[in-house]
């Protein structure tokens, strides 16, 4: 690390805590513990899951230093400065960084074997085909029980480094774990593959269901070491939440001085089932949400799907214990969603990312697309989320201009 990239880190972080200083940050806090209170003035924007190796402009994304550390904090801060003044929606910038707890054993002593296809070698986005490594009953033991130890070598020295790097410009907080994207079909299927599961669940459920409350299990024990351990963490502030937004609410513990040692209760958690959004209800319940509750019911509030609709399966969603909020993926249907609904929840609404793929930007699809949302949920409490960007063609500005186009919906009818 030389002078020179710590220069560049602090600068970068100057820009940061100016930017954490203007109003618009608590008006967006407001606008978000409105909306998770059930209690929503004006639906808020939040776009994330950027193709970001097709962001760059004017070198703001232009990495300068060269040592790893200094390179993936300089990462952090140049994204998170060029997304509040290039698509900002509703995004809240916190005025200081944090360092996360190093920690070692988290994993299921299983990983995941697949070959890898990449159309764009700057782009994570890649199709695999996986090698199938649980195949019958006598495999499901190869999941294995997490053996999850706090590295403090690594942690005091990370967060020393970090003081140092920021010091008198920026506070420095050490961060457990600010909650868990806990879903078991999205780990299992990287072990037994998407098409054998979906026979297994006909033909072989007695196994189905002993592979995924394994999974459970051994989730379960993950989390009570996170508990023991104290690395547990708030994550009710400008955290997302599920697929979701931030999870500002008034209804869990306030987040200062639960960087760690905060229990579940105190936490959102969240659970999905992409690989279900054919599987019937009766399936759904009976071969993943039945064991995710064992999970979700640990927390003080949830949020549940992603991208698989769920306007049907409405009757077992219900059973979750503190279901706050629930995904409306591109292929839900908003109206029979809510019909079939004898609660009200968040809505936390997704337009469909294709709209920035085509060859040229249909700006009046991508507001159609938004109204269309807006309209059928005015009653509501919402968010809405952009997410799953693969590709904008190398035209940045496209997420721009959806940005400008969602506020200028939302302006439209929330007067």
């Amino acid at each position: 690390m030389t002078k020179k990239e710590v220069e560049i880190l602090r600068e970068l972080a100057r820009v940061k805590m100016e930017i954490a200083s203007d109003p618009q940050n608590e008006r967006n806090v407001k606008m978000w513990t409105d909306t998770n209170d059930m209690n929503m003035k004006i639906p808020p924007i939040y776009i994330n899951e950027v193709c970001w190796n097709e962001m760059n402009v004017n070198d703001e994304l232009t990495l300068r230093t060269s040592d790893p550390v200094c390179r993936n904090l300089e990462d952090q801060l140049r994204k998170e400065i060029y997304a509040w003044k290039h698509f900002a929606g509703n995004m809240v910038v916190s005025p200081y960084m944090e360092c996360p707890v190093a920690v070692t054993g988290e994993d299921f002593g299983i990983s995941e074997d697949s070959d890898i296809i990449q159309s764009d070698e700057t782009s994570d986005v890649v199709s695999r085909h996986f090698h199938i490594q649980i195949k019958d009953e006598d495999d499901i033991y190869k999941i294995k029980e997490p053996r999850v130890q706090i590295d403090r070598e690594k942690t005091d020295r990370s967060f020393s480094r970090m003081q140092e790097i920021f010091e008198d410009i920026s506070p420095v907080r050490l961060t457990g774990k600010r909650g868990m994207w806990f879903t078991p079909w999205d780990n299992l299927i990287r072990w037994t593959g998407v098409e054998p599961v979906m026979y297994d669940l006909i033909e072989r459920p007695e196994y189905i269901d002993a592979l995924v409350s394994r999974f459970v299990d051994m989730s379960i024990s993950l989390m009570k070491q996170y508990r023991e351990l104290n690395l547990w963490a708030s994550n009710n502030l400008n955290q997302r939440v599920g697929s979701g937004g931030y999870g500002y609410t008034a209804d869990l513990a306030a987040p200062d001085g639960l960087d760690t040692g905060a229990d579940t209760a105190q936490l959102w958690g969240c659970g999905n089932a992409q690989i279900f959004s054919e599987v019937s209800e009766r399936m759904h319940w009976d071969f993943s949400l039945k064991h995710e509750i064992r999970w979700l019911k640990e927390f003080g509030l949830n949020y549940y799907g992603c991208c698989e609709p769920l306007y049907n399966k409405m009757n077992i969603l219900e059973k979750i214990p503190n279901l706050r909020k629930v995904s409306v993926s591109p292929w839900c249907n908003i109206e029979i969603l809510r019909k079939n609904s004898s609660k009200e929840y968040v809505l936390s609404c997704k337009p469909s990312p294709a709209v920035f793929a085509a060859e040229t930007f249909d700006e009046q699809a991508a507001r159609e697309a938004i109204r269309n949302i807006l309209e059928q949920t005015k009653d509501c409490s919402l968010e809405l989320i952009m997410k799953d960007i693969s590709t904008v063609r190398y035209k940045p500005q496209r997420l721009w201009r959806w940005n400008e186009i969602a506020n200028e919906e939302i302006g439209r009818i929330y007067k």
